[in-house]
């Protein structure tokens, strides 16, 4: 606590600058608004102020230092300067200085002075001196008389407040009666002022006695609650003249407004007497100046001193001078929140205070300074169970009885933001279905913050992330106000079923508080595609057509119709039907496989071309369906229908290949003409006789044994059968696969003809059972399957897929795939049952462009089956950029076709020349011999040549062999036998079966072909 003083002049103006509190105080300038710096005028008009800006203190109400002071000196104004945070209280002290705004007055306008005409020279005549409010200097300093002969002043300033008039000069009333002089005050001030009195002066027969007070100054007590008409003291004066000179009246001089309606005093007798309310509180003392006149005009004075008692009558006063409010919730125990000053305008005991509030509350009142108490938190305070306080303040003095006032606080707690968003869910799950409009509402999230306004408003945004490789906010968008979520765009079922987003709820607070919860979005199916057709292929592709037996049965498996549907559930069952047959009767097709079934045995008047038209339905409302043809030719052979062509090989064959076969064609036209005529020539030869025999000579025939065919070294054949068999182009399989069903002793497309290591010499057939087949990619040889991959491809993303079926049911029919072999390990990865193919990593510019995987799909069954297929992916954007990129099926196929025709072509043409080299070489040896002579006794018979018979039944020869060609046609499911010529009863059918029987006629075993078509053997030996 520091005291500093300051002086103003009074009538100063506004604004005026009476100091720098800032600097002299040595205070930041800066803090004095943080710190509500003000002052406190302690019950006195506010005649100064701070500006906070630049603490400086100013003048702010006119400043009359004669109202304020009157003659009393120095005139001093006491204000406190208070700062908070912490609490400082300085005493500024502040001197108001008289400037001379007040002339000089005089009590009365005109005096009038009787003076005795026995008056001795230099006798002294007081006049009431003249009364200036300005003090000091500008007080009045000098008084002048006008010229006269008689009277002079006294230059001395009287401390009576009362200026001499001196006789020069002894009065002749006879001569002189009355004078007239012009008395005049100035004051010191600059420029100075002025004021006048006239005084009469009568001369008078002799009066040279004036009124005595008994007491020059009298002193008196009383209590501030005295009654009207309270006697406070009585003067008395004594003059000792006689008559009217010797009668006194008496009267208060000099009474100011504030005290005159105070006091007033017996006029006969002396008594001074309480005429209003006395206020210690507002005046302590007065002091009163009693004149005594006697009847010739002179008078006596004296002064009465009035104490004023006080009274224990003020209730304390209870003043906030400042508190926070509202104030944080989270403000620290022990922190100031307000101010509190009590006053008590009694004194002494009465103005001894105490300050309380009710303990139940966090808050406590602390003695500071000088009656000053500050308000503390003593605990933690929490807005969302309490908003708001009504403190009561209890104020009580010292006096008997005491007396106490009461004060009611209100402080609002503010919130911070101290609470995060509560979701009213731990998770949330929206259900929408596929092909939504854009902008549909599909679930609303609430979330809940107790905080107060904006700390309590609650905003929802989506975290940021991808799904799929797209931004989240590309699929949906959150009302920020009302938490209601939209779908931006159309969903698809088939590429997501399901995601998860998180939704972000956060407070306007500072700094913002924040919860997330997890919305879970799960997309419905709904019937927008129409089913697939993954075999036959569609209309324009490619010519797929398949071969049917002639001997085909009623319920022969002859084709199957695959699709798919990329929806899912009852969307994606699918149903078949033939809408379209050549032949309505003659084929069926399963409703729920697809696969087509001869309806009857094939008749040899049934057309040999069919086309089915195929209806593939799914199950969904409304049902969507597609259509594809399936083409069946009713042939044995390929030759029967020389029409039939693979339109596609012929368009790329090269002009290489067609040389080759005109080539191998003139070569092979040439080399059979030439044996026709080679054995025309012999034929005649032979008609010739060419020996003569003697008849005792013997010459045996010559043996040329038979061409037997040996099998595993065992048992032989009397003739040779050679089986062709090859793959046709577009073939799916590489296997012999029968039509109809087969027993235990059927020899499979994938057996195997060995002799069994026991005794008996049977022949065992071996079957592989291989039922599984890849649909996509195509096998190796049809044609270059490759899957674009774009370069932007992120891990995870889906790039292609290997469909394969199995024929089988159960665990059996339960495939998985496995990449076995590929270009960069470590860039893609298959799904383990699914087939889907996808990037393992983030495709870099560094991977290869052409990318090679060789998947592997395995069933479950014991022994597990499997098939393998390549799979070509480049990676690119656009196939400009790899302009090398060619049909490698094509070339490679080309190429082989071009290679097997060259081998052709000098195979016939190496044995055409040797067949000539030979020819020549016989011939030129014959010529060398000597012919024979023989007698014709001898009997030499001609060398007998057998022809090369296949025999069937080890009865029965055929004259010539027959070489069976078998293959698979074109776009065919399965790998049946098929004859390119017609059969008789007595040749082996395309379902037949080759078994070994025991015939006792025979010595060794027997190989017999069972023809399950017709019900006849045929055994050959």
């Amino acid at each position: 606590m520091a005291d500093i003083r300051y002086s103003v002049p009074e009538e100063s103006k506004t604004k005026y600058l009476i100091g720098i509190l800032s600097k002299d105080l040595n205070l930041d300038v800066k803090g004095l608004r943080s710190r509500r710096a003000r002052l406190d005028y302690q019950g006195e008009a506010r005649y100064c102020g701070v500006d906070l800006d630049s603490g400086h203190m100013v003048v702010s109400e006119r400043i009359d230092r004669e109202a304020l002071c009157g003659p009393t000196t120095p005139c001093i104004l006491h204000f406190e300067f208070i700062l908070e945070n912490p609490l400082e209280l300085h005493n500024v002290i502040l001197e108001v200085q008289d400037v001379n705004d007040n002339t000089p007055v005089f009590p009365k306008d005109s005096i009038k002075l009787e003076i005795s005409e026995t008056a001795m020279i230099n006798s002294k005549f007081q006049i009431a001196r003249a009364r200036d409010l300005d003090v000091g200097g500008n007080s009045v300093q000098n008084y002048f008389l006008n010229q006269n002969p008689h009277f002079d002043i006294d230059a001395r300033l009287s401390k009576d407040r009362y200026v001499d008039i001196v006789l020069k000069s002894n009065l002749d009333r006879e001569k002189k009666a009355e004078h007239s002089l012009l008395l005049t005050a100035v004051d010191g001030g600059n420029p100075p002022r002025s004021g006048s009195v006239v005084i009469q002066i009568l001369v008078l027969d002799v009066n040279d006695n004036a009124p005595v007070f008994s007491q020059s100054q009298y002193r008196a007590q009383l209590f501030e609650n005295a009654a009207r008409g309270t006697s406070v003291i009585k003067v008395s004066a004594i003059d000792e003249d006689e008559g009217e000179n010797g009668q006194l009246t008496y009267y208060i001089n000099h009474l100011s407004e504030s005290t005159k309606n105070l006091f007033q005093i017996d006029d006969k007798n002396g008594e001074l007497l309480v005429t209003g309310k006395l206020d210690h509180e507002l005046a302590s003392s007065y002091e009163l100046e009693i004149q005594a006149e006697d009847g010739g005009g002179q008078t006596g004075h004296c002064k009465v001193m009035i104490e004023i008692l006080d009274v224990n009558d003020n209730a304390p006063v209870i003043t906030v001078q400042s508190f926070m409010n509202p104030i944080p919730e989270d403000i620290a125990v022990g922190s100031e929140v307000g101010i509190v000053n009590v006053k008590d305008q009694d004194s002494g005991e009465n103005s001894k205070l105490s300050c309380s509030i009710p303990n139940n509350l966090p808050f406590k009142l602390q003695p500071s300074i000088k009656n000053y108490f500050t308000l503390i938190v003593t605990a933690s305070l929490d807005r969302e169970q309490i908003a708001e306080y009504n403190i009561s303040i209890t104020a009580s003095d010292g006096g008997t009885p005491s007396l106490f006032s009461t004060s009611s606080l209100n402080i609002k707690v503010a919130d911070i933001n101290d609470n995060f968003p509560v979701f009213e869910e731990q998770s949330y799950s929206a259900h929408v279905a596929e092909n939504n409009k854009p902008g549909t509402s599909i679930i609303s999230v609430a979330a809940r913050d107790p905080d107060w306004r904006q700390n309590g408003t609650v905003v929802y945004s989506l975290v940021a992330g991808e799904i799929n490789g797209a931004p989240v906010n590309s699929f949906l968008t959150v009302n920020s106000d009302t938490g209601v979520i939209h779908a931006v765009k159309s969903f698809d079922y088939e590429k997501f079923r399901n995601f998860k987003v998180q939704v972000v709820a956060r407070d306007n607070g500072s700094p913002p508080l924040s919860s997330n919860v997890t919305v879970s979005v799960l997309v419905s199916d709904e019937n927008d595609n129409s089913p697939q057709i993954l075999y036959p292929a569609p209309e324009g592709k490619s010519l797929m057509t398949e071969m049917v037996p002639k001997a085909a049965l009623s319920g022969s498996l002859l084709s199957k119709v695959i699709a798919v549907d990329a929806d899912s559930g009852q969307n994606a069952w699918l149903s078949y039907q033939i809408l379209k047959s050549t032949d309505p009767g003659l084929f069926s097709i399963g409703l729920h496989s697809g696969e087509i079934r001869a309806q009857r045995d094939v008749a040899e008047s049934d057309s040999m071309k069919q086309t089915l038209v195929i209806s593939v339905k799914d199950n969904g409302q409304p049902p969507l369906s597609a259509t594809c043809s399936v083409h069946l030719l009713i042939s044995d052979n390929l030759a029967e229908v020389p029409e039939l062509k693979d339109m596609t090989y012929e368009e790329n064959n090269s002009k290489l290949t067609f040389y080759l076969i005109i080539a191998l064609v003139s070569v092979s036209t040439f080399f059979l003409t030439f044996i026709i005529l080679i054995l025309a020539v012999r034929f005649c030869h032979r008609r010739k006789p060419r020996l003569l025999f003697d008849g005792a000579v013997a010459i045996p025939s010559a043996y040329l044994p038979p061409n037997y065919a040996e099998v595993e070294g065992a048992g032989t054949l009397r003739s040779s059968y050679n089986y062709d068999t090859y793959l046709t182009t577009g073939s799916r399989t590489s296997d012999f696969k029968f039509i109809t069903s087969y027993n235990d002793a059927t020899l499979s497309a994938a057996g195997t003809l060995k002799k069994s290591p026991d005794d008996s010499n049977m022949i065992n057939l071996s079957d592989a059972g291989e039922t599984l087949e890849i649909l996509y990619p195509a096998p190796e040889g049809k044609s270059l399957m490759t899957e674009m991959v774009p370069k932007a491809a992120l891990s995870g993303a889906l790039l292609s897929k290997v469909i394969a079926v199995d024929a089988d049911s159960g665990q059996n029919a339960w495939l998985s795939y496995q990449i076995l072999k590929s270009t960069d390990p470590g860039l893609f990865s298959i799904g383990l049952h699914s087939g889907e193919i996808r990037a393992q990593r983030d495709v870099a510019e560094s991977d290869s462009m052409k990318q090679t995987l060789v998947i592997s799909v395995k069933d479950n069954g014991q022994p597990p089956l499997s098939a393998t297929c390549s799979v070509y992916l480049l990676i690119s954007d656009n196939l400009a950029e790899v302009p090398e990129l060619k049909d490698m099926t094509y070339e490679e196929n080309n190429s082989k076709l071009t290679f097997y025709l060259i081998i052709a072509l000098v195979s016939v043409s190496t044995f055409f020349l040797t067949f000539i080299i030979l020819i020549l070489a016989v011939r030129f040896c014959h010529r060398r011999k000597p012919r024979l002579l023989f007698d014709g006794a001898v009997a030499i018979p001609s060398a007998y040549l057998p022809p090369n018979y296949a025999e069937v039944e080890g009865a029965g020869t055929l004259r010539s062999s027959y070489n069976y060609d078998t293959y698979l046609t074109t776009g065919s499911r399965t790998s049946d036998f098929k004859f390119i010529t017609s059969y008789n009863d007595a040749t082996l059918t395309a379902a037949g079966t080759l078994k070994k029987v025991q015939d006792e006629t025979l010595a060794a075993s027997l190989i017999t072909l069972n023809n399950t078509g017709e019900g006849d053997e045929v055994r050959i030996a």
